[in-house]
């Protein structure tokens, strides 16, 4: 998704051009992957010629509310605390970004 979203639209091809060598990817793993997410609705594609393109059909934002929004279903019982201590548990945070989860906290206490 990284890819379609930095580039607007993509074949598999040029999906692969900018995907890390070591490891190699196959091509068929990344057509088969990015035919998952079409059948998900997060993609769709067009025929130009002999290739196929694919084109994002939504945001990084949407699907990254949609990817923790599954998260917490899944392993944190709908609980964004859990999640949070989980974070703070395995995670180094730094001091600068502990200060701006405090003030964000603190904001959304106003509201």
């Amino acid at each position: 998704m990284d890819v379609l979203w930095q580039k607007g639209s993509a074949t598999v091809g040029e999906v692969m051009a900018v995907l890390p060598d070591d490891p190699p990817v196959a091509y068929n793993t990344v057509q088969t992957t990015l035919r998952i997410l079409e059948q998900k609705g997060y993609v769709r594609h067009t025929k130009s010629n002999r290739a196929f393109i694919f084109t994002p059909l939504v945001g990084r934002g949407e699907a990254s509310g949609s990817a923790v929004s599954h998260l917490l279903s899944q392993f944190f019982q709908n609980s964004p605390k859990l999640l949070v201590l989980r974070i703070l548990e395995d995670q180094r945070v730094e001091s600068q970004q502990l200060e701006r989860i405090k003030k964000m906290i603190e904001e959304s206490r106003v509201l």
